[in-house]
């Protein structure tokens, strides 16, 4: 039984999703003969160190250089807020440790190539949080895909939809600053659609064109601290909103594919309306994160004359299912996505073999995310410049 300690940064709520993904595959996929230890997780909120203990750390510390340090820590969990990522990130490179990081990797694409080219040059495994790949259906899309069995893919629809935003007394935090998060919806959900439409398409966004707006204009600041979305207590003092609630955009696949992208913060109605749609010459997917147990599948048959989608439950064989439910009917949740990424990080490491969305991915999101962002300004296509490391290609 080969064990890998491991160290979490920063112990909100994605924090402590590693870290209970981290412990969960030893139990998954037990041939892998890897255990990973939680050795210590870095926060400076009182809190969440006390989280870190029950969570069965053997230590919390309140810097992260502390965690950095420690020669029994081999790889570490990057979950702070997007404008600490590129520091933490460089120091984790600067100390050896391979590390799985959250996105967006930076605050511009400047920050994730940095970050993709040292790691890189360092020789360490890398993973980025693109979750939604590890859906089954997902997986399942992409090998139908690459299979040709839809025919010449000709086109492709995502979109990421979402209320969490949507109050307009929702309390101003660091997501809503451009220093701190870059951009808005586009680097926090946008960048999730387009890794999902490289990854099922198996082909690089090569250029892009885009719309954004701010619809919400100001939010309150808060009284307290929150984990993740979570409500707080906010003042009466309200602060400009620096980034986009909104965003649609059409994209050009090297394959020749036609995408389009669609993401908001602030939508009424739709919670988590995430949704990747392909279209062939011989067929078509659609998958939604609403009912992630669904691949709705069609494949064309010159013999019949009735059209309609088939609704193919997730089982063993689409990705991971197996690991974790004994048959169809049942689904997997966001929460085991991070297990499956927490193994693809662990099963890297110990093969050498770069398995989990790497940080070229991250970069190659960020170069996109970028791109839009400009079109967004000036109406023009944008190109997307071509980056190094990547997992999706076919």
């Amino acid at each position: 039984m080969r064990e890998i300690g491991v160290g979490v940064i920063a112990l909100g709520w994605m924090g402590r999703l590693h870290s209970r993904g981290f412990a969960q595959v030893g139990e998954r996929y037990p041939e892998l003969g890897v255990k990973a230890r939680l050795v210590a997780a870095a926060d400076p909120v009182e809190a969440n160190q006390e989280a870190a203990l029950a969570l069965g750390f053997s230590r919390a510390v309140g810097d992260y250089a502390d965690l950095l340090a420690d020669p029994a820590i081999e790889a570490v969990s990057i979950c702070a807020p997007n404008f600490l990522h590129h520091e933490i990130a460089l120091a984790a490179i600067a100390a050896g440790k391979h590390f799985w990081i959250e996105k967006p990797m930076g605050v511009n694409a400047s920050q994730s190539r940095e970050i993709a080219q040292a790691a890189a040059a360092a020789g360490l495994t890398t993973a980025t949080g693109f979750n939604y790949r590890h859906q089954p259906p997902v997986a399942h899309a992409r090998d139908l895909v690459l299979s040709g069995t839809l025919g010449r893919i000709t086109n492709a629809r995502v979109w990421l939809i979402a209320d969490y935003a949507s109050s307009p007394d929702g309390p101003f935090t660091w997501r809503y600053t451009r220093a701190q998060a870059g951009a808005g919806v586009v680097g926090d959900l946008l960048s999730h659609g387009i890794d999902l439409a490289q990854f099922v398409l198996g082909t690089r966004v090569s250029s892009v064109t885009a719309m954004t707006d701010t619809f919400i204009t100001d939010r309150p600041l808060p009284l307290g601290v929150g984990v993740g979305h979570s409500a707080v207590a906010v003042s009466d003092e309200r602060r400009a909103v620096e980034n986009e609630d909104y965003v649609a955009a059409l994209a050009r696949t090297e394959s020749g594919a036609l995408v389009t992208l669609e993401s908001s913060r602030v939508a009424m109605g739709p919670r988590a309306e995430y949704v990747v749609e392909v279209y062939g010459t011989s067929g078509s997917v659609r998958w939604s994160f609403e009912h992630p147990q669904h691949l709705q599948v069609l494949i064309a048959d010159a013999g019949t004359s009735h059209r309609g989608y088939t609704a193919v439950m997730s089982e063993a064989g689409h990705g991971d299912y197996g690991r974790f439910q004994p048959g169809p009917g049942m689904h997997l949740s966001f929460d085991d996505s991070k297990v499956i990424e927490a193994r693809l990080f662990l099963e890297s490491i110990l093969t050498g073999r770069q398995l989990a969305p790497s940080a070229g991915d991250a970069w190659a999101a960020a170069e996109a995310d970028e791109a839009i962002v400009a079109s967004a300004a000036d109406g023009a296509w944008h190109p997307v410049p071509v980056v190094t490391g990547t997992t999706f290609g076919a």
